[in-house]
């Protein structure tokens, strides 16, 4: 079975979603792994799709040439490993960000984490609030390297929130589903 990643965006509407997965099923492809969302009125889509043997990237691209062209959507393929990594151990936190909007707020958090050795599993940002006083909103689902102590990082997280004047929350996470 052959894998690829997928990635759609375009402007939000009805119909992204039943004309993307429409091209997929006409050519026995399956959806494994997900991620949908509006982004600021951009409908935005990433897919980890499984198709049949033979069937390569270039070919799956072109199918979705007509439901890119109908709907004004940017799409991308690419062939994946079969093997699925094996996620690295670690305990599974949250951080959550909030504060005045400013260039940089990602970058900074995201630095830090990594000099860390943590792995950033999921990460949502949404300007909110009021337009005359927007909040910036970042929630974080990481994964600790199993020697990180998650109090003194979120010493240095809190630290980093001081200096950009932004309030940061850390817990372990609780296991969820999906």
């Amino acid at each position: 079975m052959a894998h690829f990643a997928l990635s759609a965006v375009g402007a939000d509407r009805p119909g992204i979603v039943a004309a993307v997965t429409g091209a997929l099923v006409e050519h026995g492809c399956n959806l494994e792994d997900t991620s949908m969302s509006i982004l600021r009125g951009q409908f935005a889509m990433m897919l980890i799709v499984a198709g049949p043997d033979g069937l390569d990237a270039a070919t799956l691209e072109q199918a979705m040439a007509g439901p890119a062209a109908e709907l004004d959507l940017v799409v991308a393929v690419r062939a994946v490993a079969e093997e699925v990594p094996v996620a690295a151990e670690g305990e599974a936190w949250a951080v959550a960000v909030y504060g005045a909007d400013r260039p940089g707020i990602v970058h900074r958090f995201t630095a830090l984490l990594a000099a860390e050795g943590v792995n950033v599993i999921d990460l949502t940002t949404r300007v909110i609030g009021e337009p005359a006083r927007p909040v910036y909103a970042m929630i974080l689902e990481v994964s600790l390297p199993p020697d990180l102590d998650g109090a003194a990082l979120s010493g240095r997280l809190a630290a980093l929130a001081t200096e950009l004047g932004v309030e940061c929350s850390t817990h372990p996470s609780e296991a969820d589903i999906l």
